[in-house]
């Protein structure tokens, strides 16, 4: 397939009848009374969701609003490409890559704001044509085929292609989480059609050689926490998918619970610090409608084979000349100086509102911060 086809969501109702049933015949662990989060994700948490996602989440409302995005796929190199493809109204608007990280950031809430700014209070010189792929070996797209192919160097190679196929000689991009990876390594393989880079909470991790001498205090002291990583329980679960990665994908392949437990355990490290739980820095419905989607296209599994296969993470990396701006959120732990050794940072901004999913957590501020950006460099 070279051509590029309209893509519908379409779930058949056997696969909700099998969710439901395998969520009402889960075989509850027991746990440890007064722990709270200290030893992983509750079970009584994830068993309030799982009663929830069975009784009252709505997936035919939730799929029927993501149909009203044009939604298409197309096949570059071997892999399934699936995107949403938002046209702006206005005609010299900007193309712009939205790239999610692990285990997905949903961009749904921005789109408007984005395409049309205003009939949202903003300025037409602000808009945006949307690219929002979904990266391989995630939802729509499917399980990757080829080891390699999960890696963020390879999706940023796929991304160029598709930007290219459809016609866009001139586009910016915006990443965070493993969109941190993908997004600046666009710019470095595409610079001449890359107007800028945009990141948000961009992650930073330290190469073998790295001298942090010239950095800031506060970097360095970032750089001394993470030096230790057995004693990082933010870092667990990276240990596992960059290792075992398919050790772990029959449990998240196989049970509806099991896959909530693992996933929703590593949103709440990196949502809003002030917050007690996923659900509350993310919108209940928006995180289980995400979950679905994991769920129903069983990539669960093959979404951990980035954290294994990509070699650029702790790398040196080579300096990118595109324009990079960055917005840090309540609980990033960026380093500067390693984002300013690889990146032509131009704009940087903080914000005490917000957290590592931007996207789903303050998309005001994440799209107050890409007009200001972009608007620089049109």
């Amino acid at each position: 397939m070279t051509n590029i086809e309209p893509f519908r969501i379409d779930i058949p109702q056997r696969d909700l009848d099998d969710l439901n049933a395998r969520l009402a015949n889960t075989r509850w662990p027991s746990e440890l009374p007064g722990v709270e989060w200290s030893y992983g994700i509750p079970t009584a948490y994830v068993r309030e969701l799982a009663e929830y996602w069975r009784n009252d989440y709505d997936w035919r409302a939730q799929e029927a609003a993501r149909n009203e995005i044009p939604q298409f796929v197309t096949e570059i190199d071997g892999q399934t490409i699936h995107f949403m493809h938002v046209r702006s109204p206005e005609p010299d608007a900007l193309a712009l890559v939205l790239v999610h990280g692990w285990p997905f950031e949903d961009f749904t809430e921005m789109i408007g704001a984005l395409t049309d700014p205003r009939a949202h209070g903003g300025d037409a010189s602000d808009a945006f044509h949307l690219v929002i792929p979904t990266l391989p070996g995630f939802g729509f797209s499917g399980p990757t085929r080829r080891p390699g192919d999960a890696a963020t160097e390879r999706s940023a190679e796929l991304l160029a292609k598709l930007m290219a196929r459809l016609g866009y000689s001139r586009y910016g991009v915006q990443g965070g989480d493993m969109g941190s990876f993908v997004a600046p390594e666009l710019g470095r393989i595409d610079t001449e059609h890359v107007a800028g880079i945009h990141l948000n909470d961009p992650i930073t991790i330290p190469s073998w050689d790295d001298d942090p001498s010239g950095y800031s205090a506060e970097d360095q002291e970032k750089i001394a926490a993470l030096s230790d990583w057995s004693s990082q329980e933010t870092t667990g679960y990276a240990g596992i998918h960059s290792t075992r990665p398919q050790t772990l994908a029959p449990a998240v392949s196989d049970s509806p619970a099991g896959m909530m437990a693992w996933v929703l355990d590593v949103v709440n490290t990196y949502t809003n610090p002030a917050t007690t739980r996923p659900d509350d820095a993310i919108d209940r419905d928006l995180l289980l409608t995400n979950l679905a989607i994991l769920w129903f296209t069983d990539t669960t599994g093959s979404s951990m084979r980035g954290y294994k296969e990509s070699q650029s993470w702790g790398a040196a990396a080579a300096k990118s000349s595109v324009p990079t701006g960055v917005a840090i959120f309540p609980g990033g732990n960026t380093i500067r100086g390693i984002v300013e050794k690889q990146n032509t940072v131009v704009h940087w901004s903080e914000f005490d509102r917000g957290g590592h999913f931007a996207a789903m957590e303050a998309p005001d501020l994440l799209t107050a911060d890409l007009r200001d950006f972009f608007r620089k460099l049109r």
